[in-house]
């Protein structure tokens, strides 16, 4: 499972979380947590085509 992934689901339970008590603060730190999220699955999806990239020019040396 992707680091994006889990650090996504953890945003949007603190995010209910604060909505449910009323707690802006949990509430804010949860929407923070779901873009941190976002910004590193971009990151990710960076890194795989990078790699698969790699792996294609490879692949025509041999």
């Amino acid at each position: 499972m992707r680091k994006s992934t889990v650090q996504k689901g953890k945003g949007a339970m603190k995010e209910a979380a604060g909505k449910a008590t009323g707690d802006s603060r949990l509430e804010a730190e949860g929407e923070a947590d779901r873009m941190a999220a976002k910004a590193r699955a971009a990151i990710e999806r960076v890194h795989e085509s990078a790699r698969k990239a790699r792996d294609d020019m490879k692949r025509h040396e041999s």
